[in-house]
């Protein structure tokens, strides 16, 4: 009889992840506010209902090394998709818009898997914040795909990146430094990128903040 599956190592992983995505909600909201826009009190909550959730599992089922074996990351990678659909969701559906949880759950994974679908009508006049959350949405989705694929990869024995997976302990104290130094530098790239196609876009004539948004919609 084969043991239970240790839901904790998944939890806690989640957990860091819904912070994040509560933590960038902070960002749209603070560009409302300052814009005088009544939608940012949509960002306040979803952010702090994201964040809570987020913190209290990684307090609760953190303080262990997390060791991650084949059928938790598969877990983890569905659970993921879902869960920050779910609260990717919350900005649209308290925003001006009150779109359905269908639709709203639709328009973020579409972001997050950055496929570029939208459901939304009357872009043109939608409120800043939700533009931006839209544009930060693809854009995390961009960089952590990529961030998934080093975890999913080594499992799958794709290419070279079975290198990466380990039985070993202290092998895997040499290996796991090597994926985060390699996390960390693609992350920089992708956010040098970023920047530079910003700026790309601000010199053709694009206002600063429309070059903000499609630069991180281009990278995603």
């Amino acid at each position: 009889m084969s043991p239970a599956l240790d839901l904790r190592p998944i939890l806690y992983v989640l957990g860091w992840l819904l912070t994040v995505l509560g933590l960038a909600m902070l960002v749209p909201m603070l560009v409302d506010l300052l814009l005088d826009h009544p939608d940012w009190t949509s960002f306040m909550a979803g952010g702090v209902i994201t964040s809570f959730i987020g913190v209290s599992l990684v307090l609760t089922m953190g303080g262990r090394s997390i060791v991650l074996r084949r059928q938790q990351t598969f877990l983890l990678t569905t659970s993921a998709w879902i869960s920050t659909g779910i609260f990717g969701c919350l900005p649209f559906m308290l925003s001006e818009f009150e779109m359905s949880f269908p639709d709203a759950f639709f328009e973020t994974i579409s972001g997050l898997t950055t496929t570029g679908s939208t459901v939304m009508s009357g872009l043109d006049t939608a409120p800043p914040g939700i533009l931006l959350w839209r544009s930060i949405l693809q854009w995390l989705g961009g960089i952590g795909i990529i961030g998934m694929s080093l975890v999913i990869f080594p499992f799958l024995r794709i290419g070279g990146m079975q290198l990466f997976k380990t039985e070993s302990s202290d092998t895997t104290e040499k290996i796991l430094p090597s994926v985060g130094r390699l996390g960390a530098a693609i992350s920089l790239v992708y956010l040098a990128l970023s920047v530079i196609c910003a700026l790309a876009y601000w010199a053709a004539g694009m206002c600063a903040f429309d070059s903000l948004l499609h630069a991180m919609t281009t990278l995603s």
